[in-house]
């Protein structure tokens, strides 16, 4: 039986590109994150504040978009009980050696296809000489670089159903929905979910005319509102085109900016936000879709971009 904090968190997320060497320059250069290792076509990036190796793997490939999700679990016998919980939903793929920085790892797929694994050995960090940090309590020297990412925050899908998606990771991981918007004819329009007491790791949004699930967003942390705006300039600086933002999201209440990376996916840089620190049942936050529209935070609002672009793009993502 699945049992919530099963899965500990969000671990890792594979972004494919078909521009590898822009990629990993916005990633290294822009984005102040670290390359930690290079293998078999993939680039390794982490966070300053990462305890595990990395936080993003970026991957050569003919088109952009989502390559997989990583989770790690809280324990060898937790990692057992979500591969059994998963194995029931009919869900499963099967076993892998691993990958760099961590052990054994389960595929499975949520309900639109997406690939996902969870692991739980994992490799702890160990900075070289010249990343060597100042305080005991910290994984890495801070740099200076680029925006400054401390960890990756969440990832955000297109789903055609949004409901499916949530009750799969609810049921078969233990997640919880933190909030929904509700359509008036009865789908769910987005589902905001976590495993930890951070607001939202991972988010379904509903995708009308694409009949596969694509990647909306991935999300990284930065400690302030602040550094979000600093992150605005350098992306003016670097001639990184801003879709949407500086402003406030009204689901979480997190301080956002979205920008495309040169493989054509989706960054957010992120701060502020809630945390649910009740450990027992808290009641999901249910918006009727016409009451979140006229209840938006203040800021510009989303172009209509944001409703419609994700990766890979529509031409290429459709069948």
């Amino acid at each position: 039986m699945i049992r919530r904090g099963d899965i500990a968190h969000l671990g890792h997320v594979e972004l494919l590109t078909p521009r590898p060497a822009e990629s990993a320059w916005f990633f290294e250069a822009v984005m102040g994150m670290e390359r930690e290792a290079q293998e078999d076509g993939s680039v390794f990036f982490r966070g300053f504040g990462d305890y595990e190796r990395y936080c993003l793997k970026l991957t050569e490939s003919p088109r952009s978009g989502l390559g997989h999700i990583g989770l790690r679990a809280s324990s060898e016998e937790a990692l057992e009980r979500v591969v059994a919980s998963v194995e029931r939903s009919g869900r499963g793929e099967g076993w892998s050696s691993g990958d760099v920085g961590h052990g054994r790892a389960y595929a499975f797929t949520d309900p639109d296809g997406r690939r996902f694994e969870v692991y739980h050995e994992t490799e702890h960090y160990r900075p070289p000489d010249h990343l060597v940090p100042p305080m005991l309590n910290q994984f890495q020297r801070r740099t200076g670089n680029g925006v400054g990412v401390r960890r990756l925050e969440h990832v955000n899908l297109t789903s055609t159903d949004v409901r499916a998606c949530r009750t799969f990771l609810e049921g078969s991981l233990g997640y919880r929905c933190f909030e929904v918007i509700e359509m008036g004819d009865g789908r769910e329009y987005g589902a905001w979910m976590s495993a930890t007491i951070q607001g939202h790791e991972i988010i379904y949004v509903l995708e009308g005319p694409a009949p596969v699930g694509r990647l909306h967003h991935a999300a990284f942390w930065v400690d302030t509102r602040e550094e979000v705006l600093r992150a605005a300039d350098l992306f003016q600086d670097h001639g990184i085109f801003i879709e949407a933002g500086p402003a406030k999201h009204t689901p979480i209440h997190s301080f956002y900016l979205y920008v495309h990376e040169p493989g054509g996916n989706r960054i957010e840089v992120t701060s502020g936000g809630y945390l649910v620190l009740d450990p027992t049942e808290r009641a999901t936050t249910v918006w009727p879709v016409e009451r979140y529209r006229n209840s938006r935070a203040w800021g510009r609002g989303f172009p209509p971009s944001f409703d419609t672009y994700a990766t890979p793009p529509y031409e290429e993502g459709s069948r």
